[in-house]
C-alpha cells in the first residue's frame, strides 16, 4: 500500500485502512461460510429481516473491503455503516432474541464488533481526506488525493 494508489498517504492512514479491509475481508469469509453450511445457521425464531440482513453481509463485507482498498471513500462510508448496523443487528440477536444466562460466544463477538465499529467511525474523520471519491474524471485527471492538494483545486 506504500505505493501507486497509495502514494502520499501518511502510514497510519495505510494501517487503518488495511486493518478495516481485513475486518471485512474475513466478515465476508465467515458469512460465506454461514451460508453454504460452515455453521448451522440462524435458529428459526430469528426474524425474516434479521436473516435477510446477515445474508446480505455476505456481499456488504466484501465490497466494503474491495472499496477500501481500492481507496474509495464509498467503502469508508458503507464500512460505519455496516460495522454499526451489525453491531446494533448482533445485539439484537444476541440480547433480546437469545434467552442465555450470562456471557455467550455471541455476545463476546457482538461486543467486538461494537468496539471495531466505534474504531472505524472515530477514526473515520482522519482517513476520509486521504480517500478518493468516485467521480466521471479519468486517471489521468486526478490528483494524488491529499487534503491539500483537494484544497487547491477548489
Amino acid at each position: 500500500m506504500g505505493s501507486g494508489r497509495w502514494a502520499g498517504v501518511p502510514r497510519s492512514v495505510r494501517w487503518i485502512v488495511a486493518a478495516a479491509a481485513a475486518v471485512f475481508a474475513y466478515g465476508g469469509v465467515v458469512h460465506l461460510l454461514d451460508l453454504f453450511g460452515g455453521r448451522v445457521g440462524p435458529p428459526a425464531s430469528t426474524p425474516a429481516w434479521l436473516s435477510l440482513y446477515f445474508l446480505s453481509l455476505t456481499v456488504l463485507d466484501p465490497l466494503a473491503a474491495l472499496l477500501l482498498a481500492l481507496r474509495r471513500v464509498e467503502g469508508l462510508v458503507l464500512g460505519c455503516v455496516v460495522l454499526t448496523t451489525d453491531a446494533l443487528a448482533n445485539g439484537y440477536a444476541n440480547h433480546v432474541l437469545d434467552r442465555a444466562e450470562g456471557i455467550t460466544a455471541g455476545r463476546i463477538g457482538q461486543a467486538v464488533i461494537a468496539v471495531l465499529a466505534v474504531a472505524l467511525v472515530v477514526t473515520a474523520p482522519r482517513v476520509a481526506p486521504w480517500l478518493e471519491p468516485t467521480s466521471r474524471r479519468g486517471p489521468a485527471d486526478r490528483s494524488n488525493g491529499s487534503p491539500r492538494t483537494r484544497l487547491q483545486e477548489r
